[in-house]
């Protein structure tokens, strides 16, 4: 169920704003902190959850660190959200099939 981990990693406002940040290009912590209000320690603290979510994955280089977004870490998240699109697909169209059946009545 990682799919709770990423609820929950991505329920912080600041977090959501690192990980949409990292929609584009794989970053800095230094980079990113530059586009955020909290500060680069915090910003690291916001990535180490995001990475033990699974949302993000870190590469060294060097001294620095890169962020990037894990693209296959938000798989099981859509699947789960999915499935309530499929479910209300499926309860949408037995209404409109009721509708229309109690019609040719």
């Amino acid at each position: 169920m990682a799919y709770i981990d990423a609820f929950a990693a991505l329920g912080d406002p600041t977090r959501r704003h690192i990980f949409e940040t990292l929609r584009s290009q794989p970053l800095t912590v230094t980079q990113i902190a530059a586009t955020q209000t909290v500060s680069r320690p915090a910003v690291s603290q916001h990535l180490r959850v995001l990475e033990q979510a699974k949302l993000v994955y870190v590469m060294p280089q060097g001294t620095r660190r890169v962020y990037s977004i894990r693209r296959e870490g938000i798989e099981e998240l859509r699947r789960y959200v999915d499935s309530f699109w499929t479910e209300a697909l499926s309860a949408f169209g037995a209404q409109v099939e009721k509708i229309m059946n109690k019609g040719k009545l």
